[in-house]
């Protein structure tokens, strides 16, 4: 019995998918209703970008701008509500600050796409009045959109002891709320190696009334460079060793943000840095696992996730092109990767509050499920099977809770064969998400069966996302 979160009074409820064979591996989901767990933020899903991003391109025209059709439908399609500008190039000399020009086309972008923005102003080699400009104005024009101010990118890279960086950050805060009263802040967006300052950070400002999340950033994979044996690597992307990394890094520094009453996101996060693993980060994998590791962290009280993509990111000092991108640019408007699959299947069965549930497997498949009660009386249940290769099973999954009424639906995220490794040919819903934005995608209807029972099958290295009416 693998238990999500402790269980309570359950009566059997149910639906049987029409036309799907029996599985090689019974699995019973039991989910309980009546105990809702943490209310999933509207923003929860977000991508980071570059700060470079920001400033014009060589031909003069902004990437993120209220004319960019194509990327406004792309984060429409996909569910983004959450916009990061920051990562290494914030603090890198070489690269100009954004000026008031530049600020205007992107918050300009935010408003069409509707989307709020976490804005990084540069730490290293700068100075508290350098960035004191650029706050002010950003603050006065557009503070509807402005989710808060971030104080560099991994200040832990540049500055080793923590509290060197919280005197300097106590610093900027001073010189822009002098400015800008009304000003809003996170912190402390250290690299996975300094968890401990966003614990630190949190007992040092909870009560300031200035900080609207403790801000962390995590890439469970680790460095890129290492990940030398593919197969292995995105074995270990779907395996439970990872699961087990982010309930250690729970506990390091989440726990203690929420007991200091304070919510927490993850502004930058991903499977490998340095740009991502070639052949692992790029492919279906990173679909299983980035729908894994939203719901995960939404089902622990996470605030959201941004995933950090773009063309290109930078590692260390130099920009590489990003392997585990949400998408890329296209002739078409932009081309999205395998990630961008996961994201969107999150944004199907992601909005409402998370409800508790308990895996039974006997045969102890490497399977995970999370529930979620959405708006107007809807259940939804997402299933990601991560069993692959020659010796993976599929899944039947009989799934019971109170109050199912009516006849389901479901909606598949698939590869090509079941094939991990692929990075084309990815569907939701039989459809793929077209460079312009737009998707077909189809819920399959499910037919009803017994009285409070829902029976689906879940293929090898695929995810479902099922929809239940409730009473």
């Amino acid at each position: 019995m693998k238990m999500m979160q402790s269980i309570s009074s359950l009566v059997w409820a149910g639906c049987l998918l029409a036309g799907t064979a029996l599985a090689q591996s019974p699995v019973t989901i039991n989910v309980d209703t009546k105990i809702p767990g943490a209310t999933i933020p509207d923003d929860f899903a977000g991508l980071s970008f570059e700060m470079q991003t920001v400033l014009p391109g060589t031909n003069g025209t902004y990437f993120f701008s209220p004319k960019n059709q194509p990327l406004i439908a792309m984060f429409q399609t996909l569910g983004i509500k959450n916009l990061r500008v920051g990562g290494n190039t914030a603090d890198r000399s070489g690269v100009p600050m954004p000026g008031p020009a530049d600020a205007d086309s992107l918050f300009a972008f935010a408003r069409a796409a509707g989307v709020k923005v976490i804005y990084t102003l540069r730490l290293r080699q700068g100075s508290a009045e350098d960035v004191v400009p650029i706050a002010r104005y950003i603050e006065q024009h557009y503070r509807a959109q402005l989710e808060c101010f971030a104080i560099g990118n991994e200040p832990d890279v540049f500055t080793r002891e923590y509290s060197v960086y919280r005197d300097e950050w106590k610093k900027y805060v001073a010189a822009i709320t002098a400015v800008a009263p009304d000003a809003k802040f996170c912190g402390p967006c250290a690299t996975p190696t300094r968890v401990a300052w966003s614990r630190q950070f949190a007992d040092d400002f909870a009560k300031s009334g200035l900080i609207t999340y403790i801000t962390q950033h995590d890439y469970p994979g680790g460095d890129s460079r290492r990940a030398t044996n593919v197969v292995a690597a995105r074995d270990r992307m779907l395996s439970p060793a990872w699961l087990n990394h982010y309930e250690k890094f729970y506990n390091a520094f989440a726990t203690s943000a929420l007991s200091n009453g304070l919510p927490y996101r993850y502004d930058e996060a991903n499977s490998f840095y340095d740009g991502g693993a070639k052949d692992v980060s790029d492919t279906f994998a990173s679909a299983l696992w980035g729908l894994d590791f939203l719901h995960w962290w939404a089902a622990h009280g996470a605030a959201g996730v941004n995933f950090h993509t773009g063309d290109k990111v930078a590692a260390r000092d130099m920009n590489k092109p990003c392997r585990y991108a949400a998408f890329w640019s296209s002739g078409q408007g932009y081309n999205v990767h395998p990630i961008g699959y996961g994201i969107k299947a999150f944004a199907l069965g992601g909005h409402g509050s998370t409800l508790p549930l308990a895996i039974s497997d006997t045969a102890g498949l490497d399977l995970t499920a999370y529930a979620v009660r959405g708006a107007g009386g809807k259940l939804f249940v997402t299933i990601i099977n991560k069993e692959h290769g020659a010796g993976g099973h599929s899944a039947d999954v009989t799934i019971n809770a109170m109050g199912i009424v009516g006849r389901g639906q479901v909606i598949f995220l698939r590869a090509p064969n079941g094939n991990v490794a692929a990075k084309s040919g990815v569907t939701l819903g039989g459809s793929p998400i077209e460079d312009n934005g737009s998707w077909a995608g189809k819920w399959t209807p499910l037919a009803a069966d017994k009285t409070n029972q829902c029976m689906v099958t879940i293929p090898v290295a695929s995810a479902a996302v099922v929809k239940l009416p409730l009473k």
